[in-house]
C-alpha cells in the first residue's frame, strides 16, 4: 500500500541531493580525521573512498525496496516481519536518529564552548537551537528542504579554506600504501560510519519526493559529493599532521584553519565554527522530522506532538551530558549503533524484503 502525499507538499528530485548530502556533511568534518587515522594511519584516505562505494551501495538497496513498496521505512517494515515486529524495528530506528540528533547537537555546543565562549551554559545554547529546528519542521517538509539546499550553498566557501595547508604538507605522509591489513581496514571503515550516516532519511522523506524514482540519482551525487569532500580533508589533514601530533589533536579541521591569516580576521577557526551552524541546524532539522514523522505514521497521533515530546527529550539530555568524557562515551556508542544500522540493519532488510515480495507475487 504506498502512501499518497499531495503535490503541493513534495519537492522536486534533484533536491535530493542537497538532503543527501546536507545530513551527511555535518559535524563529523570537523573531527573524523583522528579516529579513522588512528586505526589505518596514512591509510585513512583508503577507508574514505571504501566507505563511499558501500554508500552507494547501500542507497541502491533502499531505492530498490523504496521503488516497489512505494511508502517508507515503516510501510517496509511492517510488510516484510509484520506490524508489530515491523512497528518494534521503526522505533528503534526512530530511537537512533533520536540519538544521534543528539551527538549533533552537544557535540557542536561543546565545540562553541571551547573555542569560543568557555563560559557558555549548555541549555540556553540548545534552547535557542531547539526552538529554530522547532520553526522549521512544523513549517512542513518542503521549508526543512529549502534550509538544507541554504547550508549545502551559503558556506560552501569554507572547502576552498582546506586548500590554503597544501602548500606546507607533505605528500610523503601517505607513503607507504596498502600498508594496513584487511581487519584494520575493516575497523576504520566501522569508525567513519557515524560521520556518513544520513542516507537512512531517504527511507522517511521518499514519499515527499516529485516522481520519486527518478530522484535516485541525486541521492547517488549527494553521496559522490560527499565522500569527494570527506576524501579532500582527509588527504590534506594527513599530508600536514605527522601522524602522532594528529593522534593528540581532537578537532584536525579546526587545527587546518588556525593557519589561515587574513588581514580582517585574526582567527579564522572562529568564522569556520560560525558558519557550521549553518550546516547543523538543517541536519537536526531532517532528523527530528524523520523521528517525528515515524512517530506519527505508528501512534497515529500529530506530527506537532511527536515533535514536542523528541525535543524536550533532546533537550533533557544534552544538558546531561556535560563533561567531555561522558559525550566522547555518547558519542562512540553512536557510531556502534550507526555502523549496525547502515550495515547491517539495511542489507538484510534489503534481503527479508525481495524474499517476501517474491513469495507475495507468486501467492
Amino acid at each position: 500500500m504506498s502512501i499518497q502525499i499531495k503535490d503541493e507538499f513534495r519537492v522536486s528530485p534533484f533536491l535530493v541531493l542537497f538532503l543527501v548530502h546536507g545530513t551527511q556533511y555535518g559535524i563529523g568534518v570537523l573531527s573524523f580525521q583522528r579516529d579513522v587515522a588512528s586505526i589505518v594511519g596514512h591509510d585513512a584516505w583508503i577507508s574514505v573512498i571504501i566507505t563511499g562505494v558501500i554508500l552507494h551501495l547501500l542507497i541502491w538497496m533502499m531505492y530498490s525496496m523504496l521503488n516497489k513498496d512505494k511508502g517508507d521505512l515503516i510501510t517496509i517494515n511492517q510488510h516484510t516481519f509484520g506490524k508489530w515486529i515491523g512497528n518494534l524495528l521503526s522505533i528503534f530506528i526512530i530511537i537512533f536518529i533520536l540519538s544521534h540528533t543528539i551527538t549533533v547537537l552537544r557535540s557542536y555546543i561543546e565545540i562553541v564552548q571551547v573555542w569560543m565562549f568557555p563560559l557558555l551554559k549548555t541549555w540556553p545554547f540548545a534552547l535557542v537551537i531547539l526552538l529554530a529546528v522547532y520553526y522549521i519542521v512544523t513549517s512542513g517538509f518542503r521549508v526543512v528542504t529549502g534550509v538544507s539546499f541554504l547550508s549545502v550553498v551559503l558556506p560552501f566557501y569554507l572547502v576552498f579554506t582546506f586548500f590554503v595547508p597544501i602548500e606546507f604538507s607533505n605528500f610523503r605522509n601517505l607513503l607507504p600504501v596498502f600498508d594496513h591489513s584487511f581487519v584494520e581496514m575493516a575497523r576504520s571503515i566501522k569508525t567513519t560510519a557515524l560521520s556518513f550516516s544520513g542516507i537512512e532519511h531517504i527511507l522517511f522523506f521518499y514519499p515527499f519526493i516529485q516522481k520519486p524514482e527518478s530522484s535516485q540519482k541525486w541521492a547517488h551525487y549527494g553521496n559522490l559529493l560527499t565522500t569527494s569532500l570527506y576524501l579532500l580533508i582527509m588527504v590534506v589533514t594527513l599530508v600536514f599532521f605527522e601522524h602522532e601530533y594528529l593522534n593528540s589533536v581532537i578537532w584536525p579541521t579546526l587545527m587546518l584553519w588556525k593557519i589561515i591569516e587574513l588581514p580582517i580576521v585574526e582567527r579564522f577557526e572562529i568564522i569556520g565554527v560560525t558558519s557550521w551552524a549553518v550546516v547543523m541546524i538543517p541536519i537536526i532539522c531532517v532528523m527530528f522530522w524523520s523521528a517525528s514523522r515515524g512517530i506519527k505514521e505508528i501512534f497515529k497521533v500529530k506530527q506537532k506532538k511527536a515533535l514536542v515530546l523528541l525535543l524536550f527529550i533532546c533537550f533533557m539530555i544534552s544538558c546531561f551530558l556535560t563533561e567531555r568524557e561522558m559525550i566522547q562515551q555518547f558519542n562512540k556508542w553512536q557510531s556502534e549503533v550507526s555502523f549496525f544500522i547502515l550495515l547491517i540493519y539495511i542489507p538484510i532488510l534489503f534481503v527479508c524484503y525481495h524474499i517476501r515480495y517474491k513469495l507475495r507475487r507468486k501467492g
